[in-house]
């Protein structure tokens, strides 16, 4: 499956925040998008999910337009950079309302254990993070969005997270952004860059380096 959002045109109060952008993701990829604040990389996992309207907009799937909006296909799945869990929920309600098992997720994070029977509200922030990615990754869509999901991990986490991404893309096509660029580079297939209101396929961080995103 070949997933395509073109000629994206995005202004807030009148002021141009995404002019002619372009991304293209697949089953089997993982498109990584990168851009300095600002830039546009959260409207435009907005706009693909369908809680952003934007001036123009064309969504293929294989070369056929989506008309209507993306979430209400059953198709995507997106971790916003809010908390995405009621505060009071239980940690396996949660799972089982993703009709996922807590299980598989506890044999992955053996330190996670011990919250299955605690509220949301109750788990540190990091804790609710590592949950909210997993469910998120493992729920049945073709298409899933991610935004900043490294944000409040540690090293280890990113690193059993990015495995796990690389299992889901088998059967998935993975959109995801970050502040922590590295982490982008080493999961992504194909990295889009945000810059001037447009995007760029970029193949390098020597590219990266040299249209000013990365230091020389």
């Amino acid at each position: 499956m070949i997933f395509e959002i073109d000629n994206v045109e995005l202004y807030f109060d009148d002021k141009p925040i995404l002019k002619a952008a372009y991304v293209k993701a697949e089953t089997g990829k993982v498109t990584g998008l990168l851009g300095r604040n600002g830039s546009g990389k959260s409207s435009l996992l907005k706009i693909l999910f369908g809680t952003l309207k934007p001036k123009y907009k064309l969504l293929r799937i294989d070369k056929k337009p989506v008309l209507k909006r993306f979430y209400k296909t059953g198709r995507v799945a997106m971790l916003p950079q809010f908390p995405l869990l009621s505060p009071t929920i239980l940690v396996e309600k949660a799972f089982k309302l993703y009709n996922i098992d807590f299980g598989d997720f506890s044999s992955i994070f053996s330190e996670m254990n011990s919250v299955k029977h605690q509220k949301i509200r109750d788990l540190s922030g990091g804790q609710q993070r590592i949950i909210e990615i997993y469910l998120v990754l493992k729920r049945n869509a073709d298409i899933v969005l991610l935004d900043e999901p490294f944000a409040q991990l540690s090293p280890l986490m990113i690193e059993k997270f990015s495995e796990i991404i690389q299992q889901q893309k088998q059967q998935k096509a993975i959109i995801i952004t970050d502040h922590r660029y590295e982490a982008i580079l080493d999961v992504s297939d194909d990295i889009y860059l945000f810059q001037h209101k447009q995007t760029t396929l970029v193949h390098s961080a020597k590219e990266l380096v040299q249209m000013g995103y990365l230091p020389g």
